[in-house]
């Protein structure tokens, strides 16, 4: 975990959305550095701010712990625009139990069709049907309180 913890640091250093996602897991799970609540999410805000969909998806769900269901809708609404699967899903349970109207959920629907429209290709079709942590792993059973 050294080299790729100095790896993704100075790639941080340089706003690089995936290497401060990648370093909010670090610290969250304690892997080659010590676990650090406050580090995991200022990395995980960092790389949301940049644009990386699971980091906004992971602060919903950091969100719906702490009982702010409006911000964790938000946080989920802007992963749904960024094209993730796992938010369409956990929108959907939000839409059945009320925290989200019929409006913002077909608005979610319509930006997050138009970003996967915009980013398919064979390639990109190719190293998704790779990924080992897969969108609806990451959404789960995600249970509204």
């Amino acid at each position: 975990y050294d080299g790729a913890f100095e790896y993704w640091s100075k790639a941080a250093q340089l706003d690089d959305a995936m290497a401060h996602f990648d370093l909010s897991l670090l610290y969250e799970k304690g892997e080659g550095v010590e676990e650090d609540e406050k580090k995991r999410t200022y990395h995980l805000e960092e790389a949301a701010i940049a644009g990386h969909p699971r980091a906004r998806f992971f602060l919903g769900s950091f969100e719906l712990k702490s009982k702010r269901h409006d911000r964790a809708v938000k946080h989920w609404i802007i992963a749904a625009k960024l094209g993730l699967d796992g938010s369409i899903r956990v929108l959907k349970q939000c839409y059945k139990g009320g925290l989200v109207s019929k409006e913002e959920f077909a608005a979610a629907l319509r930006a997050h069709q138009a970003a996967v429209d915009a980013t398919k290709s064979p390639q990109r079709e190719e190293a998704a049907a790779a990924l080992i942590v897969t969108d609806a792993q990451l959404a789960g059973e995600m249970q509204l309180e």
